[in-house]
């Protein structure tokens, strides 16, 4: 069964998800998903990467539970290996990437879009870690990512109580960086990855990987440094003259890719 389809063209991917009814994931959906960024990674061209869910009602519902009904201590940590490969893949990736969440985002649904960097929302969207509802918990990064973007107690409001978020309360709380009006996560998420684009691809890379020192517990004073270096490194590109050189003449920037300088 096909979990999800996939296209780019020039510096933007879009990835959605269609395994019907709910867009849930299998181990096979994820390792191939994995495989999808990877390959993504390796094209110098793809800048940014959107994922969404096909369908009205569902971003992704998360985990196939028939996968967890007869208790079998291997599947899980199959599935367990699969989710968090999978969403660590995706928070590391290259490209900047971009949730349009266009409805309902539960268990792995919702750790799919917490994988990325940056999440749209439509005002319709339903945000939720249920898996203590049934006897699980989150496994694809969702316990350690979600308290460094919403703070330790609504990460535990929302994993230990159950509490479904909706789109208006994520944003008040930082679970997502913009609400759309229904309909609308696509096209919003995809003007944004445009917008990703037209920035030096070097810039953006080193800026995300310093973003994440933080996220790492990097000590302070070490990426300091690290932050440093990062933008004298820039000088070895030839980037850096053509993003400067352009705004001097008021002109777009002509950038080369990562992988050609």
């Amino acid at each position: 069964m096909i979990e999800f389809e996939y296209v780019h063209e020039g510096a933007v991917a879009l990835v959605t998800l269609t395994r019907a009814p709910a867009n849930a994931f299998t181990v096979d959906g994820l390792r191939q998903l994995q495989q999808v960024i990877e390959a993504f990674d390796r094209e110098a061209q793809v800048r940014a990467i959107v994922i969404t869910g096909s369908g009205p009602k569902f971003f992704s519902a998360g985990a196939d539970l028939n996968a967890f009904a007869d208790g079998d201590r291997e599947a899980a940590r199959t599935a367990a290996t699969a989710f968090g490969a999978a969403f660590e893949t995706l928070q590391n990736a290259r490209a900047v990437t971009i949730a349009a969440i266009n409805g309902y985002a539960m268990g792995g649904g919702l750790e799919c879009a917490l994988a990325c960097d940056i999440r749209v929302a439509e005002e319709q969207a339903q945000l939720a870690l249920p898996e203590p509802a049934v006897g699980l918990l989150p496994c694809g990064c969702g316990t350690q990512t979600l308290p460094w973007l919403v703070g330790e107690g609504w990460a535990k409001r929302i994993i230990l109580t159950g509490e479904r978020v909706d789109a208006a309360t994520a944003l008040r709380i930082g679970l997502v960086e913009e609400v759309v009006p229904q309909g609308g996560a696509r096209e919003a998420a995809l003007a944004m990855a445009a917008r990703v684009a037209g920035l030096s691809p070097h810039a953006v890379t080193s800026s995300k990987a310093l973003i994440h020192q933080a996220r790492n517990g990097v000590p302070r004073g070490a990426a300091l440094a690290v932050e440093r270096e990062r933008f004298v490194d820039l000088f070895d590109s030839p980037n850096q003259r053509e993003g400067v050189n352009a705004f001097l003449e008021k002109r777009k920037p002509r950038w080369h890719s990562e992988m050609e300088s």
